[in-house]
């Protein structure tokens, strides 16, 4: 896939095509308003990015609407038009509801933020499929985390934030190791590891399946050495016989105090053998060990999701 910039309309008064309503929220590059469309009345999301006079676009913005005029799939959220001004960039989404974290903190509030087994086992297939399309169209998202996991009123989640994804191809060496919120972060990229694929987003799909469970994340680390110190602390401290070359990872230092695995059902209570087989091999050391989007589709923990769904 080339990453060529894409823009769906001249250079309008996006004033002309959408009305502005509500800010939703606001990001490092962009801030986000609810709209409307002054041609169809649909309800839509209009995330506006200023544009430096002398640098123009941010790479995040053109890398973002490159992969997302690309990218069309039902768990995706759709770019529906870009329009471009001399001050900004209007990237025209779908609407969608709330975020993964948003619904947590209200819809499950009761729960303390935990969502029941039925809700995030079809959050977890939809994301998984969602994550399934972009692997297979060569594309790493490399911010999996639940704000920026959308949710809208029929129970459909959707990826967004495209900001910080990649087009990758073979081998992968040259990606920053600066990637993805410090807590979905896999421990071979919080290790110096830029020789990573698509496992960085199965463990991020990963911390975000027990996270649903607990209503809690799995690793709130500070900084990525406490992230470490976290995923160490609950899934053992790696060592060569456990994770092969772990010691030679630009970050790896010997640790001061050797921690022995824990049993991850103990944390989350409420998942069953099936749902934990499936965290299991999600959250593995060794990148290549976590199993693939395709293959965690298949998984018996959705049996029962995959006799109403194809994918």
């Amino acid at each position: 896939m080339s990453l060529v910039f894409f823009m769906a309309s001249p250079k309008i008064n996006p004033e002309a095509k959408y009305l502005r309503q509500e800010k939703l929220g606001e990001g490092t590059y962009a801030t986000v308003f609810k709209g409307k469309s002054r041609v169809n009345g649909d309800i839509v999301a209009l995330k506006e990015i200023h544009l430096d006079p002398e640098e123009g676009a941010p790479s995040t913005a053109i890398r973002e609407i490159s992969l997302m005029k690309e990218l069309k799939h039902t768990n995706i959220v759709r770019l529906l038009d870009v329009i471009h001004t001399e001050s900004k960039l209007m990237l025209v989404f779908e609407f969608m509801d709330q975020d993964l974290k948003k619904y947590m903190d209200t819809t499950a509030r009761s729960r303390h933020g935990a969502l029941d087994t039925a809700t995030v086992k079809s959050f977890m297939f939809q994301l998984i499929k969602g994550i399934a399309y972009c692997h297979e169209n060569r594309v790493l998202h490399r911010d999996l985390k639940p704000q920026n996991l959308l949710i809208n009123k029929r129970g459909e989640l959707k990826l967004g934030d495209f900001g910080l994804a990649r087009a990758f191809g073979i081998p992968v060496n040259t990606f920053s190791n600066e990637v993805v919120t410090l807590w979905y972060r896999a421990p071979d990229v919080l290790l110096g590891s830029r020789m990573y694929s698509t496992s960085i987003d199965i463990w991020s799909a990963g911390c975000i399946m027990a996270e649903m469970y607990t209503g809690r994340p799995l690793f709130p680390g500070t900084t990525n050495e406490d992230q470490l110190q976290r995923i160490f602390r609950m899934m053992g401290t790696p060592t060569e016989q456990t994770w092969p070359g772990v010691t030679q990872l630009s970050e790896y230092k010997p640790p001061h105090v050797i921690y022995p695995q824990q049993n991850i059902s103990q944390i989350l209570p409420t998942i069953d053998a099936c749902g934990l087989d499936l965290l299991t091999h999600m959250l593995q050391y060794q990148p290549e060990a976590r199993i693939s989007a395709v293959a965690a589709l298949k998984h018996s923990y959705f049996a029962e999701v995959n006799r109403y769904n194809t994918y």
